[in-house]
């Protein structure tokens, strides 16, 4: 029986390479373009809820991106 779940996902580049990751599991991936990183995501998230019974998943409402600012010694 297929489910549906609605995830929220990140992407950025690091390096020579973007990384794509769940915010909802805590999964990542990458790839040489953004496509492909989300697209390798894709995939481990579908062996992620393949594999798992009950997988753990934090809902998430309205992402944000907030930039900050610290001071550390």
């Amino acid at each position: 029986m297929m489910k549906t779940i609605q995830l929220n996902n990140a992407v950025w580049k690091e390096g020579e390479y973007y990384v794509a990751q769940c915010l909802n599991v805590d999964i990542s991936s990458f790839g040489d373009t953004k496509q492909e990183a989300l697209d390798n995501l894709e995939e481990a998230l579908e062996l992620y809820f393949e594999n798992n019974e009950h997988p753990e998943v934090t809902v998430i409402e309205k992402p944000e991106i907030v930039g900050s600012v610290l001071k550390y010694a």
